[in-house]
């Protein structure tokens, strides 16, 4: 299994911008297939976004499509996500998760099939 870090988290006003990092460590990061978690208090996890071996394709919920970017470094073994125009109901915890699989085209959006998860980090947008 791959090892996950998440940073980049924070307290921003409502319109403004964040970049997550999700850094990977143990194997190739490559050969994984990654997603972007939230939770907020109270709430289920919810998909944020996912994107494909290469970061070919990408896939987004539709509460942050536009705003939201998935993307990768493969070289540097790390995720991103940039969010802009936060919004106060973007406030949760964040994660990142991988997922080792044979297909390059694989793109996941269901937290039950990611076998491995980051920490998490915060995200506030205040009003």
């Amino acid at each position: 299994q791959v090892q996950l870090v998440e940073s980049g988290g924070g307290l921003v006003q409502a319109g403004g911008s964040l970049r997550l990092s999700c850094k990977a460590s143990g194997t190739t990061f490559s050969a994984y297939a990654m997603g972007w978690f939230r939770q907020a208090p109270g709430k289920e996890r919810e998909f944020v976004a996912a994107i494909t071996w290469r970061g070919g394709s990408t896939y987004y919920a539709d509460s942050v499509k536009g705003r939201f970017t998935i993307s990768r470094d493969n070289a540097k073994n790390t995720g991103f996500l940039q969010m802009n125009n936060l919004k106060p109901e973007d406030t949760a915890v964040y994660y990142c998760a991988a997922q080792n699989t044979i297909a390059v085209g694989t793109m996941i959006v269901s937290p039950e099939e990611y076998d491995s998860w980051g920490q998490g980090t915060q995200v506030t947008v205040s009003s």
